[in-house]
């Protein structure tokens, strides 16, 4: 494994530099998904990248595709703004066995086909040990992941929202087990900020950085050519 450090300066040029990079630099592979999302076709992937973005507040948050490329763009406002409520809030479908809002504000276990709370809101616990101003810890973690998630079919890919609030501003640590490169990532990005951005306001500090860490970022075979075309090849 050969790891890739990727400085960006908002959302959008990380997405492009990790588009470029995918194709260029060393510490790419592709395989054949064996299980997974789309099992049996070829995926191109980051051996392990860290993604540091110094401004991802910046407008606009998704990827602004240039007209004459003919190209679709990958996300949009309109589905963040959509999507934002399966990550703020516990909002579940009648067929989902789980959502990052439920994850990060009201979790829950299944014992014996049964589910159970645990009474916990994350998000409300880290902005409050912020608003008391316990700002030296590390113990400030929003963990998406659980240990039942190895059984699942579909497990989440976004797996913790670690956090450091420093200078008075508030930073993201993000770790993705496998992550869509193409699509995933700017729509999860542009709503994790906005999520950052709300609990700024809640504790009463600036906005900071984002760092993205993924041992499976990704390109799936069947956007290949759209990633190209976005590099102009």
């Amino acid at each position: 494994m050969k790891p890739v450090y990727i400085e960006a300066r908002d959302l959008p040029d990380a997405w492009f530099q990790c588009i470029y990079k995918i194709f260029e630099a060393e510490g790419v592979h592709e395989y054949k998904i064996d299980r997974g999302s789309f099992e049996g076709q070829t995926r191109r992937e980051f051996d392990l990248v860290m993604v540091h973005i110094k401004y991802p507040g910046t407008r606009p948050l998704i990827p602004d595709i240039p007209s004459e490329l003919g190209i679709p763009a990958p996300s949009s406002m309109e589905y963040v703004e959509e999507y934002l409520q399966y990550l703020m809030t516990d909002k579940k479908a009648d067929n989902e066995l789980y959502t990052y809002g439920e994850r990060l504000t009201n979790p829950k276990v299944f014992v014996e086909g049964k589910e159970y709370s645990l009474g916990v809101n994350p998000v409300m616990e880290v902005i409050e040990i912020y608003k008391q101003g316990k700002y030296g810890t590390n113990q400030a973690i929003m963990e998406v992941g659980m240990p039942q998630d190895i059984i699942l079919e579909d497990p989440p890919c976004l797996r913790l929202i670690d956090t450091r609030l420093m200078e008075g501003r508030l930073h993201f640590v993000l770790y993705f087990r496998s992550w869509d490169l193409w699509a995933g990532f700017p729509s999860n990005l542009a709503a994790i900020q906005l999520l950052k951005e709300y609990m700024c306001q809640e504790i009463g500090v600036e906005d900071g950085t984002i760092t993205a860490i993924s041992k499976g970022l990704h390109l799936y075979q069947y956007t290949f050519e759209l990633a190209l075309k976005r590099l102009r090849r």
